[in-house]
């Protein structure tokens, strides 16, 4: 489809976009040939230049290449938000290693699958996190040969660094039995002291393995490149022609091992030249307002659930958050009076909604900083991505009607990690180009705007109507009492699915199941309201505060199972 976002931008318009052959390492180095002196990392008040930041990458990249790894190994990450994710990926992909991006949320469990499947040679993770590798490390189908440790208080001066509980390290010491390998500390490759070994690196050569959620079936490694993570952030300084080059300050409090802070909180920020102020836990929210306040952060990417906190937390009007010029939610939709309600409290921030996919680096559409925007829409898509409405047949549909959103552009993955079947079920060549198939059902309005109606996967079929979590959940979000909201399809022996709404209230407030009900059916057709409300202290999220509805419905499915059997039994 053509974009047309030109008219609907009053104040400032968007870039003009053309994808380079840029690589990540090259990003860095423009920035600090541009600002050298410039602070690049802001962490709990500890500051190192963009001229420091590249001598630690080119050590760590060279420490890397002692330890043997060569172009295209695996390097796992499981760090929370610090300067050493920052040096470790940076390092890793110099070296033309690929990095593999491991949540520090994971079990054991799930960090053997992920280091197994992607057969990673190198794990660099924080000190607290080392038992869970110690649990797997004799699996003999791992690869790893060497395990960097860090820990929070590496990234501090001195006394800050006393702060920290330390986990007693020997440095080169610790040998892993299985491997005849050693545990390194990341102070040992970083005193290597010599540039790295030049590697011929690509745009086109693979330099992330990010791995799905797992809400759709098994966790795949999306094969991100150079090009699409470079493109993806000029995308999205392209859509922002408010941000200023060597100027701006970014809360980066979304975590850089989901795909979407480290596009858009760390390499979109040295794209531009921009401070990064790290955030290790985001879910201390008297820290991060007090850090958004200190460092008056211009730009702060999040996702629903931390704007949601932030507006509902009584810590936050003692704070000034007015330096705060653009927010963009992104991971998760964005309820229309959470938006609402930050804009005011933090004095205009304009808060909008995007979204992406792990698959496309992840940015495809937002919502227009300045211009037309719409609530409930994602907005157009960025410049370089073409997106449509598809049928189940194959064909576009028309506007306002519902079908699948297919994406291209220079974001799109190369496919899923040694999964060619899964690739082909997901990326399909048309018309000459690569399209990208969500799995979202969404339409497109006259004026290119689009809106997420639900996963396919997650459609709600009640006595024969359609109907989408999404529109539910929204509903429940203007209850005065509600704070967070779920909505998943429940086993229904009469109506085959029935909707089964769970909610968080707002401190100190409360409504009964009849109440909450009742208002759904105020603002909802009967079939669509909730038959019956659960209410919880909390509700699963993934590691950047996505609400897993899977999780709630897998729940529901084995409470139904267990009832039967009970009765039969």
């Amino acid at each position: 489809m053509n974009q047309p976002w030109l008219e609907h931008y009053e104040q400032g318009v968007p870039r003009s976009f053309t994808p380079t052959e840029m690589t990540l390492p090259r990003m860095l180095e423009r920035a600090v040939e541009r600002f050298p002196h410039r602070t690049a990392i802001d962490f709990l008040g500890h500051t190192q230049t963009y001229r420091q930041l590249l001598k630690n990458v080119h050590h760590f990249a060279a420490g890397l290449q002692q330890l043997g790894v060569r172009k295209g190994e695996r390097v796992a990450i499981m760090l929370p938000n610090s300067p050493q994710y920052v040096v470790a990926f940076f390092g890793a992909v110099l070296a033309g290693a690929v990095v593999v991006n491991t949540s520090p949320l994971y079990v054991a469990h799930e960090l053997e699958y992920q280091l197994i499947d992607s057969g990673a040679e190198v794990l660099v993770i924080l000190d607290s996190f080392f038992p869970r590798y110690q649990e797997i490390k004799d699996n003999p189908l791992l690869q790893v040969k060497h395990v960097v440790v860090t820990g929070i208080q590496d990234g501090l001066p001195f006394p800050k660094n006393l702060l920290y509980p330390l986990i007693e390290r020997r440095k080169g010491k610790w040998v892993d039995v299985k491997t005849g390998g050693k545990i390194h500390d990341l102070a040992e490759l970083l005193s290597v002291q010599r540039l790295p070994t030049p590697v011929p690196v690509s745009a086109d050569d693979v330099a992330l393995l990010q791995y799905t959620g797992g809400t759709t079936g098994i966790p795949k490694g999306a094969m991100l490149t150079h090009r699409n993570l470079v493109a993806n952030c000029q995308q999205a300084v392209s859509w922002l022609p408010e941000l200023r080059e060597g100027e701006e300050v970014t809360l980066a409090a979304i975590p850089f091992f989901h795909v979407y802070g480290m596009t858009v909180s760390m390499n979109l920020s040295i794209l531009i030249g921009a401070t990064i102020v790290l955030i290790p836990d985001a879910r201390n929210l008297k820290m991060l307002l007090e850090v958004a306040q200190r460092s008056k952060a211009t730009m702060f990417p999040g996702v629903p659930t931390l704007y949601n906190a932030i507006n509902n937390s009584p810590d936050t009007p003692r704070y000034d958050l007015s330096n705060i010029k653009a927010c963009i939610s992104g991971s998760a939709p964005l309820p229309q009076e959470t938006a609402h309600r930050f804009r005011e409290i933090t004095h205009g921030a304009n808060l909008v909604e995007g979204y992406g996919l792990t698959e496309s680096s992840p940015i495809t559409h937002v919502n227009p900083v300045r211009g037309l925007q719409k609530d409930g829409s994602i907005g157009m898509p960025v410049p370089g991505v073409n997106a449509k409405v598809m049928s189940d047949e194959g064909q576009e549909v028309p506007v306002d009607q519902i079908g699948e959103l297919w994406i291209s552009g220079p974001n799109v993955m190369l496919g899923y990690w040694m999964r060619p079947d899964e690739t082909a079920k997901t990326i399909r060549e048309e018309g000459g180009e690569r399209w990208l198939l969500t799995g979202d059902l969404a339409t497109m309005d006259s004026d290119g705007y689009f809106k997420i109606v639900d996963r396919k996967k997650e459609l709600i079929i009640a006595g024969g109507f359609n109907i989408y979590p999404r529109e539910v959940e929204e509903v429940l979000y203007q209850h005065p009492a509600v704070l967070e909201a779920a909505v998943v399809g429940i086993p229904d022996p009469y109506r085959g699915e029935s909707v089964k709404a769970f909610v968080v209230f707002k401190q100190g407030q409360s409504a009964t199941q009849e109440e909450i009900i009742a208002f759904c059916r105020t603002l909802l057709s009967p079939y669509k309201a909730p038959r019956s409300v659960e209410v919880r202290d909390a509700l699963p999220k993934s590691a950047v505060g996505k609400v897993l509805r899977r999780v709630l419905a897998e729940e529901e499915k084995a409470k139904a199972k267990a009832k039967k059997e009970t009765v039969e039994g």
